[in-house]
């Protein structure tokens, strides 16, 4: 597969992966987070909002392999 193949799918699964990460961390919250306090809302929305960099981390690496010049 080539690179630009590659880009093209990597970009729609990180678009893919944020919309629905987003939707379930925002589930979560509204689910168990109800009645927490505001430290509390702090540090999972934190913690969250920067956990998603790791499979993101993958696909970019994914993407941006060089092609295989055998083919």
């Amino acid at each position: 597969m080539s690179q630009r193949v590659r880009k093209l799918f990597g970009s729609i699964a990180i678009l893919v992966l944020v919309t629905l990460y987003a939707v379930l961390a925002t589930t979560i919250a509204s689910a168990k987070l109800a009645d927490a306090g505001g430290w509390i809302h702090l540090v999972y929305f934190l913690v969250t909002g920067l956990l998603w960099i790791v499979p993101a981390m993958f696909i970019i690496k994914w993407m941006m392999r060089p092609d295989n010049p055998s083919g």
